[in-house]
């Protein structure tokens, strides 16, 4: 019986002399650890502006052919003629200017018609300036709905893409 209480004895003396680990730091896996790889989660916004970004790769704004740049917003769309060489915007137009939203009322947001009607504005400011030809710079944004709607009404008005 001495042997049994001296041994609890001995043990318990030395578990006061070594740190006891917390529960959280249990004994390491005997297998090697493999990185754990997750996808990164993107959203809409950064999707767009990679698309713009390969896009910018391509389309340059020079003095005889600058760019037209389109932005979408959830409320308004605007629309700018780049000289990228200058880093110079010659033309802009955008729902934002009087006599786009006085004459079209519209209550969320910008509609194909919207966007036919900037797009018209677009080309006629650029005309006005003897630019005649544009490189087309989509944004990132689909060649689809409001984007497409208004580069054909800069065609029909005398853009040339």
């Amino acid at each position: 019986m001495c042997a049994s209480l001296s041994f609890l004895q001995s043990a318990f003396a030395s578990s006061q002399q070594l740190p006891l680990l917390p529960k959280f730091a249990a004994a390491k896996p005997l297998l090697p650890s493999f990185p754990i790889i997750e996808a990164k989660a993107k959203t809409r916004r950064e999707d767009r502006t990679a698309r713009h970004v390969r896009i910018r790769k391509k389309v340059e704004g020079t003095p005889e052919r600058p760019r037209l740049c389109v932005f979408r917003s959830n409320k308004h769309l605007y629309v700018q003629v780049i000289d990228d060489s200058k880093m110079h915007t010659l033309a802009s137009a955008s729902t934002m200017q009087k006599s786009i939203s006085e004459e079209l009322d519209y209550s969320s947001s910008p509609t194909i018609e919207v966007a036919k009607k900037v797009g018209e504005v677009i080309a006629s400011a650029c005309l006005e300036k003897g630019i005649t030809k544009v490189a087309f710079d989509r944004g990132g944004y689909p060649y689809h709905g409001r984007v497409k709607a208004l580069a054909d009404a800069a065609r029909e008005k005398g853009l040339q893409f």
